[in-house]
């Protein structure tokens, strides 16, 4: 198990990581996520013993990485695929680590296997596709056959098959009882991938939970609604009788209703008693991409504004995602705006779960994302 407690980092003036605390449990598939600049790669780093918390401390097993026996047979990691000297051979580069680690040789070929390297095996690494290095990366981590697992980015540059193959491995992972940490930035992939999100945001924790509970808590779902087409006045009616039952119903632009606030059992009772046939009526459950942007919406540090139509967009309307949300986050008087962070008051979003309130750090930003 990882654990992290109050990990902070300062590199000078400036917050990469700001008291954050979490547990990464065996048995399951553990989602890293945050924008970029959020403190990831720092905190993965932190993690690994790469980087020495300015204050906080997080252990494996109990123990600091620095601390571990044999750390490669305990840990493997993947930071960045081109950690690789250009003029070795993918078998190589895995014997070295091997022999520095005292693990046998034949796990080189095992591992190398497993990959899908085993035919490129002596072809210098220089000339690997992006596919192939992160294949070599993901080869280097399973070389101990370690119980903790960290992958930044495991899936960069892959083909479908190959992200499909990643996704089936992690899960393989976890199943053996293992403690598997996964850093992306592809949400349909983690959607199908984790099953445990940590979520943070300019350094701090903003979010801590299942993925199913993530999504409900982040997101606000509704039921679409259609009547017959060419005939507008049962769609009026419609409309304004879900109204008087108290829902919230906005107009799509093909025509069917958004409905919130009501369940379907009752919006299909509303409909018969009021002797309207309906054409659809189905549920919409916000994805893990929605839910992602809807949370983390405040801590984003680059933003286009090339957009010249940016300001004929229309607000947000209730059901949509970004509705009720600040367009940012309120910033006090005595602290410099850029690195800021603290996320929306629970009140101004009916549809989100009140997340922990976060502590001011004098000043964030991230070096690594």
């Amino acid at each position: 198990m990882i654990e992290a407690v109050g990990l902070t980092k300062r590199y000078g003036a400036k917050t990469a990581v700001y008291k954050l605390s979490f547990q990464v449990r065996p048995g399951v598939v553990t989602g890293f996520l945050g924008p970029n600049g959020s403190g990831k790669s720092t905190t993965m780093r932190m993690i690994l013993g790469l980087d020495t918390p300015t204050a906080g401390h997080v252990t494996i097993g109990g123990h600091p990485f620095r601390r571990l026996p044999n750390a490669p047979r305990q840990v493997g990691a993947l930071l960045d695929a081109k950690a690789v000297h250009g003029g070795r051979s993918a078998r190589s580069h895995l014997l070295s680590l091997a022999q520095l680690a005292g693990i046998p040789a034949r796990r080189v070929d095992e591992v190398l296997g497993v990959v899908g390297l085993q035919d490129v095996a002596k072809r210098r690494s220089k000339g690997f596709s992006l596919g192939m290095g992160q294949r070599l990366g993901i080869a280097a981590a399973l070389l101990g056959d370690p119980q903790v697992l960290l992958f930044d980015e495991p899936v960069n540059g892959l083909d479908p098959e190959g992200i499909l193959w990643v996704r089936n491995l992690m899960k393989k992972l976890a199943s053996e009882g293992r403690t598997v940490f996964v850093s992306s930035h592809l949400m349909s992939e983690m959607a199908l991938t984790a099953d445990h999100l940590i979520v943070i945001g300019r350094g701090q924790l903003l979010s801590d939970m299942p993925v199913k509970q993530f999504i409900s808590a982040n997101s606000a779902d509704f039921a679409r609604v259609r009547t017959p087409e060419g005939e507008p006045a049962l769609r009026d009616k419609l409309s304004g009788v879900l109204v008087e039952a108290g829902g919230q119903v906005l107009s799509e632009p093909d025509g069917a209703l958004r409905v919130t606030g009501l369940p379907l059992p009752r919006i299909s009772d509303l409909a018969h008693g009021a002797d309207v046939r309906l054409w659809e009526l189905s549920p919409h459950q916000a994805s893990l991409e929605e839910a992602y942007m809807r949370l983390t919406q405040g801590a984003v540090d680059y933003r286009s504004t090339d957009d010249k139509l940016a300001h004929l967009q229309a607000p947000p309307q209730p059901g949509e995602p970004g509705y009720g949300m600040p367009q940012g986050p309120p910033v006090p008087s005595d602290v410099p705006q850029q690195g800021w962070y603290a996320p929306p008051p629970p009140g101004q979003n009916s549809y989100a779960a009140p997340q922990p309130s976060l502590q001011k750090p004098s000043d964030t930003t991230e070096d690594a994302r």
